[in-house]
């Protein structure tokens, strides 16, 4: 049975766990476990998916629980993937913001996923990479 929670925080064994096994750590810091450490902490909304205790899945966010509501990471353990946890999670994070948006960036693969649970793109989402200056 998979149980969902929110968590206040994850250990970062689990969280480098959670992203490997989800393949998710191919675009994320992985030589930099104080980085990830810092990507735990400042989150406000961490949702967990457990098999008896295990974490098979994990949505990690930040959100004002009104208006928006920013998705960084959705990660499912691929052993665990299109048995709907990616949906429960998102669902949950819904749940806990119901009037908020919600806004991801989506990996080239993961678009037909969110598109299939009603996602679409936002003409007018920007970036400024760490390396960029500010002009």
């Amino acid at each position: 049975m998979i149980t969902y929670q929110i968590e206040k925080e994850i250990s970062l064994e689990e969280f480098v766990s959670i992203l490997e096994s989800s393949t998710l750590s191919k675009r994320r810091p992985m030589d930099n476990p104080t980085q990830l450490q810092r990507m735990i902490s400042g989150s406000n909304l961490i949702i967990t998916a457990r098999v008896q205790g295990k974490l098979v899945g994990l949505l990690r966010a930040l959100s004002d629980f009104s208006y928006r509501c920013f998705i960084a990471d959705l990660a499912v353990d691929e052993v665990y993937q299109k048995q709907g946890i990616g949906k429960a999670l998102i669902q949950e994070a819904r749940n806990s913001a119901e009037d908020a948006r919600l806004f991801l960036f989506a990996a080239e693969g993961a678009i037909p996923f969110y598109r299939k649970l009603g996602f679409y793109p936002h003409d007018h989402t920007y970036q400024l990479k760490p390396e960029d200056k500010l002009l």
